[in-house]
């Protein structure tokens, strides 16, 4: 069997690799893999962890209080602990220059996905109207997906637009607000459903509701932000230590893939990657290429490649991100109470609203507020600091944010291109996104629907509050070389194989020609399992 090598450990990669890996293929990885901290104190809760450790201040803000988010009016609700910080920390080898866009990119083993809220959501026939395979076509690669990492969920009301597949473990325990919002639902339902066309139900998660081989089930410790002590919560590196298992995977960490060699049949020879412990240059042989990077990273080896070879500069032309809307609420039937940290911390609600105007779907997840950090939304009140305090802890257990996803599709104006640097090694990656002209009236309808959604929930959304997220923030990014029934050059065949290159494969949401408003991974995940199975 020939030799494979693939780019990039996330969630795509990882399960190409595992797939691959179980045929008897030989396969090679090449990753920064940017290493995480050690984890603090396992056997503790959030609560254990502020009164035990001896420095909390250190573990929860940082050593330079880099977890500060200082008050502005552009700021999030939340940003990333110090212990997350080498998911996005940068890479110096990587020039970029973005406009209307915010990237983010992870050279972190496993990926972005170290730092998901593990929402899983399958995509309908609907949602893959403009890709060239249907939903059962999929539906045994979200079931085997489904099986290696551990989604609960169950059948509700959400199931319209998220078909049931197998291998479903059952759902999470509930907090109390988010079972207050769901009994809500069940009093308002006729009004919701037929008038608004929203439905709510239990998200589903990576989350294990029961213990699964090694990995044990969720503790409820509070601790999900800053990483699951006990690995419930899924994240690619766990199948990255699966794959390691294998006597034919060989994965070479510190290696920043720049670009891939290509003889006069146009078929891939060799992968090119900097050591970043000695700054050389080492060249890969290869029978095979997948590209599992991510669609900026993916897209940049592959203009990269054409123009060190060619010298010509290309433009990949569709690149996509999901628009995304923090509606913050206050349940009015929770005022008053006292939290309980011990829950599960990420998203338990999900929404699902059918929006005529635009024949699309608008998805949302909706987290109650338990353990966070809060100081981003005191400073948000207009208070003196001790009235402040003193009205957030009677409000906490009340505070919950709706994330509203919206759809993206493929347009030129959105683009991704390369441009040549005084360093003969490197190029410079440039990034352009311009909204479409109905984006505006778009987010405005949405926001109209989701507050009456949660009006008639027993919610009110203080006013001023909402945030609309620069477009990359999502990290959904997709579309740059889509797939395509046609053989054109920029596009790949349905089984995500280049048109350019016989050989070259990309395995991650740079192949997706549409980018619909739910979560991508478990798709790019499931993908890349039907990738390996059926094109190798």
């Amino acid at each position: 069997m020939g030799k494979i090598v693939v780019v990039g450990s996330g969630a795509s990669g990882v399960h190409f690799a595992l797939t691959l890996l179980r045929k008897g293929h030989q396969v090679i990885m090449l990753d920064v893999g940017k290493l995480p901290p050690k984890i603090v104190s396992p056997e503790d809760s959030f609560i254990d962890l502020k009164s035990g450790l001896d420095d909390p201040v250190d573990y929860f803000l940082g050593a330079n209080y880099e977890a500060v988010i200082f008050p502005d009016f552009e700021s999030e609700y939340y940003g990333f602990p110090p212990d997350k910080n080498y998911v996005f920390s940068k890479l110096d080898s990587l020039l970029l220059e973005a406009s209307g866009f915010a990237p983010l990119m992870s050279f972190a083993r496993g990926g972005l996905a170290e730092a998901w809220t593990g929402g899983v959501y399958p995509l309908s026939d609907q949602d893959l109207k403009q890709f060239p395979f249907s939903y059962a076509d999929l539906e045994p690669y979200y079931a085997e997906v489904a099986k290696r990492i551990g989604i609960s969920g169950q059948q509700d009301d959400l199931v319209r637009f998220y078909p049931l597949h197998d291998n479903l473990l059952p759902p999470l325990e509930l907090d109390t607000h988010s079972e207050i919002l769901l009994a809500q639902y069940q009093h308002h339902k006729n009004y919701l459903n037929n008038s608004l066309k929203c439905f709510l139900g239990r998200s589903r998660v990576a989350t294990l509701s029961v213990d699964m081989q090694t990995r044990k089930r969720c503790g409820y410790t509070g601790r999900c932000l800053w990483g699951c002590p006990t690995e419930s919560l899924y994240t690619p590196s766990i199948t990255l230590n699966h794959c390691r298992k294998y006597p034919n995977f060989t994965y070479t960490p510190n290696m920043y893939v720049t670009h891939f060699n290509f003889n006069t049949n146009r078929r891939v020879t060799a992968v090119i990657a900097e050591s970043l412990d000695t700054r050389q240059l080492c060249e890969f042989s290869c029978d095979s290429l997948a590209l599992a990077s991510g669609t900026l990273s993916s897209s940049k080896i592959f203009m990269d490649s054409i123009f060190k070879k060619t010298g010509d500069i290309i433009r990949l032309r569709g690149l996509m991100d999901n628009q995304q809307i923090l509606v913050p609420f206050i349940n009015l039937k929770m005022l008053g109470r006292k939290y309980n940290p011990d829950t599960y911390q990420y998203h338990q609600i999900a929404m699902g609203i059918q929006c005529d105007r635009y024949n699309e779907y608008i998805h949302g997840q909706i987290t109650t507020l338990k353990t966070a950090q809060i100081h981003p939304i005191i400073q948000e009140m207009p208070l003196d600091l001790p009235t402040s305090i003193l009205l957030f802890r009677y409000i906490h257990a009340a505070l919950g944010i709706l994330n509203i996803n919206l759809q993206d599709t493929r347009r030129d104006e959105n683009y991704l291109t390369v441009e040549a640097t005084p360093d003969s090694l490197r190029s410079r990656l440039i990034i352009r996104y311009l909204p479409s002209p109905s984006e505006a009236d778009r987010i405005r309808k949405s926001i109209k629907i989701a507050k009456k959604a949660l009006l008639r929930l027993g919610c009110v959304v203080p006013p001023g509050m909402i945030h609309i997220r620069p477009m990359g923030a999502s990290v959904h990014y997709a579309g740059t070389v889509p797939m395509s029934e046609n053989k054109l050059g920029l596009t790949t065949s349905g089984l995500c194989q280049s048109h350019d290159f016989e050989n070259l494969y990309f395995v991650d949401g740079t192949a997706f020609p549409s980018l619909p408003a739910k979560n991508l991974t478990f798709t790019l995940m499931a993908n890349a399992v039907r990738v390996a199975e059926n094109a190798f």
